[in-house]
């Protein structure tokens, strides 16, 4: 457990910390897309500035993190990165 702690410790760095979060997720309600695409770049934002960019896409990579802004990538994106990185793999055997 001290371990996973220990991996973990990236998050306390995070520029997405505080009030701003809320950015990174999608609302209660149905967002239209404008909404969303404006809320994601906002987010992205903040990504792109973030000293543990790469830690936050590493981990809701290994997890396959399904919702919100991870190391400034959304769902789809996500979704696309692992598909290639796993065709990258498929080649290589």
């Amino acid at each position: 457990m001290v371990a996973h702690q220990h991996d973990d410790q990236w998050q306390l760095k995070a520029s997405c910390r505080g009030p701003q979060a809320l950015v990174f997720f999608p609302p209660s309600y149905v967002e239209r897309k404008e909404e969303r695409l404006g809320r994601e770049r906002e987010a992205k934002a903040i990504c792109r500035a973030c000293p543990v960019r790469e830690d936050c896409l590493g981990y809701a990579l290994r997890i396959q993190e399904p919702h919100g802004i991870w190391g400034g990538l959304n769902e789809a994106e996500r979704k696309q990165l692992l598909e290639r990185r796993s065709g990258r793999r498929m080649r290589l055997a």
